[in-house]
């Protein structure tokens, strides 16, 4: 298991506090500045590992920098506190976002990310909860992510703790039926501390969303299953900030986060190739630079 970077984490809470107690612009600015070191963050780890999953990391990186950055209550140097947030990324094969993110935070040193997905790394292709401090559960096996958020959320009831569970998942992985038996069991026992982020990019590996499967009206299909629907804009950290808040209503939350696969990178975005193709090293500093501007 990794372990902590003390200083990288006095300075995330530190950043986290300042961002909290900004205006509304100045929170939104200081979360792009953040979303854009974890985009290059992520470029040079699927550089280094010639692997990785580029355009979904890029598509869910603003979503998991608004809720680390200024939601979620937890403590890197106190991973498994009791009452802490969960947070599970089911749409696991995006490990090198979340890894990035969590870099960030301090659970464990940057320097770390350099080992991505090589040989005996904690750093696997799909998180790890045995070797990595932040990761709730294994994910990466499609649709296996909401069930066990569906529990954490369920489990805190029973103790009578205030923690929230916050569960982003793919827009292909919806079509995984394990899901809406999820959403069901959720909706049914209305679960309002638990929040499901879907990062609506509409590409998945070889195709688009709607050629595979259709999945429109997913907002629809989400208040038939008892959820207090919310659609936005995945990349506006204004807008997520909004749609992310406690539930109003008594019922799950559900944030239907329309974002673009392969977000920040012109020849990257919404091209279906980009699921989990390498760049050339010319398409790196091509890449760098476009996220430096």
């Amino acid at each position: 298991m990794l372990r902590a970077d003390a200083s990288a984490a006095a300075r995330f809470r530190a950043a986290r506090q300042a961002i909290r107690d900004g205006g509304q612009d100045e929170v939104a600015r200081s979360l792009q500045s953040v979303s854009a070191d974890i985009r290059r963050s992520i470029l040079r780890m699927i550089d280094t590992a010639q692997l990785g999953h580029v355009g979904g990391d890029m598509s869910v990186t603003d979503i998991l920098v608004t809720l680390f950055g200024a939601v979620l209550e937890v403590d890197p140097e106190q991973p498994q506190a009791p009452d802490r947030d969960r947070f599970i990324l089911s749409k696991g094969h995006c490990a090198a976002a979340l890894y990035s993110t969590l870099a960030w935070c301090g659970y464990f040193p940057e320097s770390e990310l350099r080992s991505f997905m090589a040989p005996l790394s904690a750093l696997n292709g799909h998180p790890d909860r045995r070797k990595v401090p932040g990761v709730e559960t294994n994910t990466g096996p499609l649709g296996h992510g909401f069930p066990v958020a569906v529990g954490c959320a369920l489990a805190a009831r029973l103790r009578g703790s205030p923690s929230r569970t916050v569960v982003v998942l793919g827009d292909g992985e919806m079509q995984e039926g394990s899901n809406w038996e999820a959403a069901m069991t959720a909706g049914h026992h209305g679960l309002s501390s638990l929040t499901a982020i879907v990062d609506r990019n509409r590409l998945q590996q070889g195709a688009r969303t709607e050629e595979t499967v259709t999945l429109d009206p997913l907002d629809a299909k989400w208040a038939a299953f008892g959820w207090e629907v919310r659609v936005t804009d995945g990349h506006d950290h204004t807008a997520l900030l909004e749609a992310v808040r406690p539930s109003v209503t008594g019922k799950p939350v559900a944030v239907v986060a329309n974002t673009v696969k392969g977000k920040g990178v012109s020849f990257m975005e919404d091209r279906v190739e980009w699921h989990h193709k390498v760049p050339t090293s010319e398409q790196m500093r091509a890449a760098i630079a476009e996220l430096s501007r």
